[in-house]
């Protein structure tokens, strides 16, 4: 790993905010971030990163990277939540195993937005079109994820109804804002995009930096509880999005040559949706048990890919 890339990284304001929130946890204080604000906050950088990435793809021309990549975001989608249920199944139910396995195949638009800011920082330019493929991801793991719990769990009585849940991951609220977005930003002219740039652009980070904070004081007070469910959840948390975000670090050079575009691929194929996998969830399998697996994404993988990670996959992706 370069430590150049990984002091830039840990020195970067929005990610020391987030230490700050974790930080005030341990010493008990009383900071925190009111839901509403926080809220709105987590809007505002879905807002902001859609309309953004639609101007870019409105100055790109539809060719064969763009359709790759929206197909391989997909597959990844599919493919990761189905062989990381079998390993989960070694020592959680199928409910826990299936709702885990859902988040691991799914993905973090926080971690995604914080990968933008990492890229920004080192000047490396991105497809706009990757955020298309983030909103892609979001649902298939979902379905996946719900379709395994229904396949395997003898025991529920009840049959899951496939297409409700459809229809809940594709209108969930974040990934309806994210598309949503994007198609605006995509119509925009550029003159009218200028107009709302002090708002998309300009106090991005500021408000970043705010969100982080929430997130490390959310991330501090699951930790405690997370660490009672016994090592192999914390392993896993760490090592399968090592696993697949330097494999996708690899295999994205097969179809693009953006060094961006495949640091933000590695780095949705190492991250787990905390938003919509556990909304569906409560939905679809109110049996699997929200305190495993919201702090396994949350509390482990978040803090991991953002401070470790990016740097790690970036490093490989520029070495080979």
């Amino acid at each position: 790993m370069d430590l150049h890339l990984l002091a830039d990284n840990l020195t970067n304001p929005a990610l020391l905010f987030f230490f700050l929130g974790i930080l005030a946890v341990q010493l008990k204080s009383d900071l925190e971030i009111p839901s509403n604000s926080s809220k709105f906050i987590s809007l505002y950088l879905l807002l902001s990163i859609g309309f953004k990435g639609g101007q870019e793809l409105s100055h790109s021309d539809l060719n064969l990277e763009i359709l790759y990549s929206l197909l391989f975001g997909i597959i990844l989608a599919l493919i990761v939540p189905l062989y990381t249920y079998f390993i989960l199944r070694r020592k959680f139910t199928v409910a826990n195993s299936g709702a885990i396995a859902a988040s691991y195949g799914s993905v973090s638009a926080v971690t995604f937005v914080t990968a933008i800011s990492f890229l920004e920082l080192e000047n490396i330019s991105f497809g706009g079109h990757m955020v298309a493929v983030m909103a892609l991801m979001e649902a298939p793991s979902i379905i996946i994820g719900v379709l395994l719990i229904s396949i395997f769990d003898k025991d529920n009585p009840e049959k899951i109804k496939i297409g409700k849940v459809i229809r809940h991951a594709l209108t969930n609220g974040s990934v309806l804002l994210i598309l949503g977005s994007l198609v605006v930003g995509f119509l925009a002219s550029d003159a009218q995009a200028e107009g709302i740039k002090p708002f998309t652009t300009d106090i991005f980070k500021g408000f970043l930096s705010v969100f982080l904070l929430d997130m490390g004081i959310t991330s501090g007070k699951k930790l405690s509880s997370f660490l009672k469910n016994g090592w192999f959840a914390l392993i896993f948390a760490i090592v399968i999005p090592i696993v697949n975000g330097i494999t996708v670090a690899f295999i994205s050079a097969s179809f693009t040559d953006s060094v961006g575009n495949r640091l933000l691929f590695a780095i949705l194929a190492a991250s787990a949706s905390y938003i919509a996998v556990p909304a569906a969830m409560r939905l679809a399998a109110p049996k699997a048990n929200p305190s495993l697996y919201l702090p396994m994404a949350l509390a482990i993988t978040f803090p991991f890919n953002i401070t470790l990670g990016m740097p790690l996959y970036l490093g490989i992706i520029q070495g080979f």
